[in-house]
């Protein structure tokens, strides 16, 4: 059980991009903690095998296979979590009163092009699901916890290619470098609602979306980010669904527009 501030107990969490990688990671942790969490991404069998694994640990979740550029099924999702009770919490089985209290936007995709060499379409694809994906992940739960009046927490996924330039790196970056504006922005409108906004911009993790190039080019990225990071050593999934779970929790009650780095330490901007 986690200390008190960390308690997710009887609140209801949304994930887009759980079906593997951060997401996952993220869905397992906030499951652990107590929270009733909602696993979105297009991959249907990753869905189910995350909702396997936090059943296993004795938790509870539930499943929406959705494409994240579609507004509408996001919309439904959200509006259908929000709708089912958390839990039961009570000594007599109560369930909790249904709403929204936590939403993660993670779902994203890598792409690597030279900007002379980039294509409208391969930029239309990652700012369609790298950026709008969020966008509508952010206003359907936006709207739904400003109805309920409850409050909430809603975190977003950047990247450490916010703060430098590297190669290849344009239409990825640009992407997250929207969602921290709209992250931003988002924060000083949701305040007054008791609404909290933040962003996570991980260093280099190991996830499936890191990992599908070939063995040669990822030994060699590895080996460049172990030399940048003063820990030495690259990220986990793990490590920035501690983040979330942070930003997620009461122990960040005082915490919104900000920028969570958990990148090992190789960009330190102020």
């Amino acid at each position: 059980m986690p200390v008190k501030a960390y308690d997710l107990t009887g609140r209801t969490a949304f994930i887009t991009g759980a079906a593997s990688g951060i997401g996952r990671a993220t869905a397992l942790l906030l499951a652990e903690a107590g929270a009733t969490v909602h696993c979105a991404d297009r991959d249907e069998q990753g869905l189910q095998e995350t909702a396997a694994l936090i059943a296993k640990a004795g938790g509870t979740a539930y499943t929406y296979p959705l494409d994240v550029t579609d507004r509408a099924q996001v919309d439904e999702a959200i509006a259908t979590a929000a709708a089912t009770p958390a839990t039961p919490t009570g000594p007599d089985g109560t369930p909790a009163t249904p709403r929204l209290d936590i939403t993660a936007a993670i779902a994203g995709v890598m792409h690597s092009s030279p900007v002379l060499e980039t294509r409208d379409e391969d930029l239309d694809r990652v700012l369609n699901i790298n950026f709008k994906g969020v966008l509508y992940a952010c206003q359907a739960a936006a709207r739904t916890m400003i109805d309920a009046g409850s409050g909430g927490s809603i975190i977003t996924m950047a990247s450490g290619a916010v703060d430098t330039g590297a190669p290849g790196l344009l239409c990825y970056g640009a992407a997250k470098a929207a969602v921290v504006q709209l992250s931003k922005t988002l924060a000083t409108e949701l305040g007054p609602h008791g609404i909290r906004v933040n962003v996570v911009a991980p260093g280099w993790i190991r996830t499936p979306m890191t990992t599908h190039y070939d063995t040669e080019k990822q030994a060699h990225t590895e080996r460049t980010m172990l030399r940048m990071s003063p820990l030495g050593r690259v990220g986990e999934p793990d490590d920035i669904a501690q983040a979330v779970l942070h930003l997620a929790s009461d122990a960040a009650s005082f915490t919104t527009g900000q920028i969570l780095r958990p990148n090992g330490g190789v960009a330190m901007p102020w």
